[in-house]
């Protein structure tokens, strides 16, 4: 029976990476189809290859805090199950409603809610009875710079969108400025390429060990290794940005409009490496975490199993659940080719609210909002924070919009697209514990 429930919940775990997939291609694909770089088919190929690819960069920063959503000492099968019922279901129905509301907060929403109503219902410890079954909030540990769990999620549903269109309104304003025949603008466009090398030099590993390098040549080690691939994508797109940005005075109009229809294939592909990247790790959190309840419950497993040789702390009530890192290969390569799949499916509803209905986007604000969207969760993901894309590229969307004045932005569909965001978490919650009471009815 538990092993039947383990399995339901790995089909449903890629059901819902599908259904992300297609919710949130608009995010990859919205700009880029609606300044017609690409057709919507060549588009979702494109933003779908990246997707996949993102298999390469990321680490599992965030499907590790994904897994401690809740005590998973004190969790069952069920509640994984109820809580990826209920995150497909808001999916399904936000999808067919044009909603582009986050499946990142659906998802730990629903997890969240189911093991919440488990807490009320099936828990006697009073350590984690109740709400006290959530990780709300815990501080950083010893090379951590941010605290994690449920409420910083919550938070980042404010400070993703803001992070975006911070970073989009600044180099909106950079590249205005750099189109101006004077020598200042481009003074300050070589000081900042300074800083970013003097970062990128304190951000990557220049010695690989043994066991992680991918060549027999260091140099290509350090080039494949992938954190050093996610830095060097990041100095690409700003470089990008930056050489264009010297050089941007002296094209006409039509010349900058074509390099920067051009530039948008590589913002794209950039923001659709982060949404991979940050998305796929999800479903891998939460079947990392049904494993190791399966495995928790089932102590006499086989675990020389190859497909459940998981490679973490097991629950406990001081650390929780923990993935160092070595889960089998077929999880996240599973992970990051169903949400490919799901992307090619397309999701043209919320194509149009994202590409069209929030303001106008040309070539230029394309490339500004993408970069800014890719930049945003390179660094959340770097911090191990689940974040939306789609609150993401949202946010920079908005930000290149308020650079032409406040009216550009059409702020009615904005405030209908912020009321969705913070419904989604308590209502998919609220979805999982009614999934919840009736399944342990049976289960």
């Amino acid at each position: 029976m538990e092993l039947n429930l383990l399995l339901l919940i790995i089909v449903l775990a890629l059901l819902f990476d599908y259904i992300n997939g297609f919710h949130d291609a608009a995010n990859s694909i919205a700009t880029i189809v609606a300044t017609k770089v690409l057709t919507p088919f060549q588009a979702v190929v494109w933003a779908a290859f990246f997707n996949f690819l993102a298999y390469w960069v990321f680490g599992f920063g965030v499907a590790d805090t994904v897994a401690k959503t809740a005590n998973t000492s004190s969790i069952n099968l069920t509640v994984i199950l109820s809580g990826l019922i209920a995150a497909i279901i808001w999916n399904l129905i936000t999808w067919w409603k044009g909603i582009p509301s986050s499946s990142s907060h659906t998802l730990i929403g629903g997890f969240a809610g189911a093991a919440i109503a488990h807490g009320f219902s099936g828990v006697t410890d009073p350590e984690h009875a109740g709400f006290k079954i959530v990780n709300w909030l815990k501080a950083a540990k010893e090379g951590e710079l941010l605290p994690s769990g449920v409420m910083m999620v919550i938070i980042f549903i404010i400070f993703a969108p803001l992070i975006g269109m911070i970073i989009s309104y600044f180099i909106t304003l950079w590249m205005i400025y750099c189109s101006k025949k004077s020598i200042f603008p481009k003074i300050v466009t070589l000081f900042l390429m300074l800083l970013v090398i003097l970062f990128l030099k304190s951000v990557l590993k220049f010695e690989i060990d043994a066991k992680d390098a991918r060549f027999q040549s260091n140099f290509l080690s350090i080039i494949a290794y992938p954190a050093n691939i996610k830095w060097l994508l990041v100095g690409f797109v700003f470089f990008s940005l930056a050489i264009f940005n010297l050089l941007f005075s002296s094209f006409s109009t039509s010349k900058a409009e074509a390099i920067l229809k051009k530039m948008q294939l590589l913002s794209s592909a950039a923001f659709s490496l982060g949404h991979g990247g940050n998305d796929s790790q999800k479903v891998m959190g939460i079947i990392a975490a049904a494993v190791a309840v399966y495995i928790k419950t089932n102590p006499n497993v086989n675990m020389s199993a190859g497909w459940l040789d998981l490679n973490v702390i097991l629950p406990s009530e001081k650390d929780g659940i923990k993935i160092d890192g070595s889960i089998p290969a077929w999880i996240p390569l599973t992970c990051y080719t169903v949400i490919a799949l799901g992307t090619l499916s397309g999701g043209w509803k919320i194509v149009k609210t994202m590409g069209s209905k929030i303001t106008k986007v040309t070539a230029f604000e394309g490339v500004v909002a993408e970069s800014a969207g890719a930049l945003t969760l390179f660094m959340t993901e770097h911090f191990k924070i689940p974040v939306s894309t789609t609150h993401t590229i949202t946010g920079s969307i908005i930000g290149v919009g308020i650079t032409k004045r406040i009216s550009a932005v059409r702020w009615g569909v904005t405030v209908n697209l912020i009321w969705a965001w913070v419904l989604t978490i308590p209502i998919s919650g609220i979805l999982a514990a009614l999934v919840y009471s009736i399944l342990s009815l049976f289960l």
